[in-house]
């Protein structure tokens, strides 16, 4: 086999593995529940801003008015992802857990709510199957913000985001679109957001495909009717106006850190700070990266959340 046809077979299967994550393929099931930490919980359901049904679960926090949405990474689900199962390992062969991360903010005083997005998890079914990196999740989103404004329990209390990957993008489209339903929104830590053609150039680039972008780019265009450019959270994060914390693995292969810096620049406030990881070029150590070190995620929300 020469080296061009090695380079086919690598695009082909990159093609698929985009293609597949951001249509109707098979979802990552939910493997834990915040019980096997401890941690009690209510199972919750609400709809999105397009009435499609979301599923998640709250995790309250006793004696505090402080409460922490999460949206999570695709394609993952708000327990994580099962990298480390049969089938499920190209991404590194390891699991993502996120229950840590409630954890150390449950225990740092905060309630959490967590849900599935859209095609995801036990989420209901939208827009096709298509995952749009955040094109029309972002009605998740509002979704969730208007959930916690209509619970007895919640609606008084002082609100902030933890948003990650496409939870980080469906984030910034969903302020850019409707920026008044973000108005009880006090911080923000926007964890690794994902920029398409940043992510089709470095892998165009590390396979050595002569015209592999524009390849790439017109497969995605078939299957899901959007070019890569347009799955872009910079174009949306002039939006932001709360005090954010950008986080992103620095050597990530998938994509560049100049990219995830634009998205930081982008961000109109003088309050904001771009925190790198070292020491991986694995994206999805990225994911587990609060749940290793959640004393990050909880000093910039106290900093915060008052």
């Amino acid at each position: 086999m020469t080296e061009l046809d090695m380079a086919e077979l690598a695009f082909n299967g990159f093609v698929g593995q985009w293609t597949e994550g951001t249509t109707d393929g098979r979802r990552a099931p939910l493997l834990r529940r915040p019980s096997e930490l401890g941690l009690a919980y209510e199972d919750v359901t609400f709809p999105s801003m397009d009435g499609v049904p979301l599923e998640g679960w709250f995790i309250p926090a006793e004696g505090s008015d402080r409460l922490i949405i999460h949206n999570h990474f695709s394609p993952g689900n708000r327990y994580g992802y099962p990298g480390h199962l049969p089938g499920w390992d190209r991404f590194g062969g390891f699991e993502v857990n996120f229950l840590p991360t409630y954890k150390g903010l449950h225990d740092a005083g905060y309630n959490v709510l967590t849900y599935d997005l859209r095609n995801h998890g036990m989420s209901g079914y939208g827009n096709g199957g298509i995952c749009t990196i955040g094109l029309t999740e972002y009605r998740d989103v509002i979704g969730s913000l208007r959930y916690v404004k209509t619970r007895p329990d919640t609606v008084s209390m002082k609100k902030a985001l933890l948003s990650v990957c496409l939870g980080g993008n469906s984030t910034a489209v969903a302020w850019a679109k409707h920026p008044e339903e973000f108005d009880e929104i006090q911080a923000m830590v926007l964890h690794q957001p994902l920029e398409g053609k940043s992510i089709g150039e470095q892998f165009s680039k590390g396979i050595g495909f002569e015209g592999g972008y524009d390849r790439l780019d017109q497969a995605v265009l078939e299957r899901t009717g959007f070019h890569l450019a347009e799955q872009s959270p910079a174009k949306y994060a002039s939006a932001i106006t709360v005090p954010t914390l950008v986080g992103q693995v620095h050597d990530d292969v998938m994509t560049t850190p100049e990219a995830v810096q634009a998205v930081h620049d982008a961000i109109p406030v003088e309050d904001k700070e771009m925190h790198w990881i070292y020491g991986t070029s694995r994206r999805f150590d990225g994911y587990n990266y609060f749940s290793e070190h959640p004393e990050v995620a909880v000093a910039w929300f106290d900093e915060h959340v008052r």
